[in-house]
């Protein structure tokens, strides 16, 4: 018992530390509550309330950024919250079974967005000229692509930080200290929301899920001041190898029954 709780502390510090560089943490702390033998919604619900405190001190240290625009900030946590509510009573709605059928293709989808993530924002700051002319047009589209990420987030949460990076540059942020502040946020209102809906199905492991809410919040507060000292290349690398692992896993038990 006493080395389940090391495995997921371990874990949860590791992916606290992960979002507050540069996300993923959910391919660490997720796979270790299967591994210990939570249930699958279970411990996707104890994830993302784990990962809160994590979230949350490393908005703390970014509180300088969020001062230059109140408006956004409440704009971004209102969407983060109704999506975030819906796609946890997606998530609490979904068989056991189906829901570790998709498991892998969603694993796939955060996998992928995090390893192409730089294409992707290059991509997406090509498209703000186009968008530029259609000022109207383009505030809509951002809104339902911000909504669409936040129930994705409330539903799994993998490479949901990336995908919101993606929408701000859209927006036409360019400072990634900026950016990130707001995905740290957002990511900390989705994961707040839904602790709602989680606590009245009971499907959250408390125990397990205090824990790792300890070492999440330890590791993300230690990162956000100490980012700079890590190389990035090192970081991104290790958090796409270990998101192919758990893809490559989740595919071969979901093929395998």
């Amino acid at each position: 018992m006493i080395g389940q709780y090391l495995i997921i502390f371990v874990a949860a510090f590791l992916a606290g530390g992960l979002n507050g560089i540069a996300g993923g943490g959910s391919f660490i702390l997720f796979p270790a509550l299967m591994f210990i033998g939570i249930p699958p919604i279970a411990a996707n619900a104890t994830n993302s309330i784990s990962l809160l405190p994590g979230t949350l001190a490393s908005a703390g240290a970014y509180r300088s950024e969020f001062a230059k625009d109140k408006r956004l900030l409440i704009q971004i946590c209102v969407l983060g919250a109704i999506g975030g509510l819906a796609g946890a009573i997606l998530l609490l709605k979904t068989p056991p079974v189906v829901f570790l059928r998709i498991l892998p293709y969603l694993l796939l989808i955060a996998t992928l967005a995090f390893a192409f993530s730089k294409k992707l924002t290059v991509w997406v700051e090509k498209q703000q000229e186009r968008f530029a002319r259609l000022k109207s047009l383009r505030s809509v589209l951002i809104t339902i692509l911000q909504l669409v990420v936040a129930v994705y987030g409330g539903f799994f949460g993998g490479g949901m930080g990336i995908l919101f990076l993606a929408s701000f540059a859209l927006m036409g942020m360019t400072n990634i200290h900026r950016m990130n502040a707001y995905k740290t946020m957002l990511t900390s209102c989705i994961n707040a929301i839904t602790v709602l809906p989680f606590v009245i199905a009971g499907a959250i492991f408390w125990k397990e899920g205090a824990i790792s809410a300890i070492g999440a919040a330890i590791g993300g507060y230690i990162s956000a001041h100490y980012a700079q000292k890590i190389a990035p290349i090192l970081v991104r690398r290790f958090v796409i190898g270990v998101g192919s692992a758990m893809t490559l896993y989740f595919f071969v038990k979901s093929w395998l029954g």
